[in-house]
């Protein structure tokens, strides 16, 4: 019997999904929920989205404020789902070994920057609808956020590179 190692890219668009999801995650419960940084809507008043301001020292707009990020943990879980349904359909065999590797770590701190990347050049800059933490230094805060974006997906890239094959099927043979 022929012993099969997957190729990684099977594992690249999975795990990379499951990092875009851990990351919002992880910025919504630390960001939006512990520390109570800011919501999804807290910078509608500046925004440059044209959005009705929703001030989070009101219950109207902490009630909104709510909503929209009850919305965004939604979104952040259909990804984690999506990325474990993914990586359970492409790895049959010996599933336990995948999480030892630093192909599934690497890709999945790679969608953690980009995540990082994406919501803060769309939520921070583009639209101005909220900021990572307000105040007369927000702009550092939000490009902070962006530089630790940034080296979430260089060291994610760096850490899968250091994969080499993932022997799924190692300890199986006869």
């Amino acid at each position: 019997m022929a012993v099969q190692t997957p190729d990684l890219t099977q594992i690249r668009l999975p795990a990379t999904i499951l990092g875009i999801g851990l990351g919002g995650f992880v910025d919504g419960v630390v960001l939006h929920q512990v520390l109570q940084w800011h919501h999804m809507l807290s910078s509608t008043d500046t925004d440059r989205a044209g959005i009705r301001s929703y001030p989070v020292d009101t219950v109207p707009g902490l009630e909104m404020n709510t909503l929209w990020d009850g919305l965004f943990h939604v979104v952040t879980w259909v990804a984690v789902f999506a990325g474990l349904a993914l990586l359970y359909a492409r790895v049959t065999r010996s599933r336990g070994r995948l999480w030892r590797s630093p192909a599934l770590w690497g890709w999945a701190l790679v969608g953690w920057g980009l995540f990082n990347l994406v919501e803060g050049i769309v939520d921070h800059h583009l639209l101005g609808i909220h900021h990572v933490r307000g105040g007369p230094h927000q702009t550092w805060w939000d490009l902070g956020f962006l530089a630790l974006g940034a080296l979430f997906v260089g060291g994610g890239w760096l850490l899968q590179r250091t994969a080499g094959t993932v022997d799924l099927c190692a300890g199986q043979r006869r």
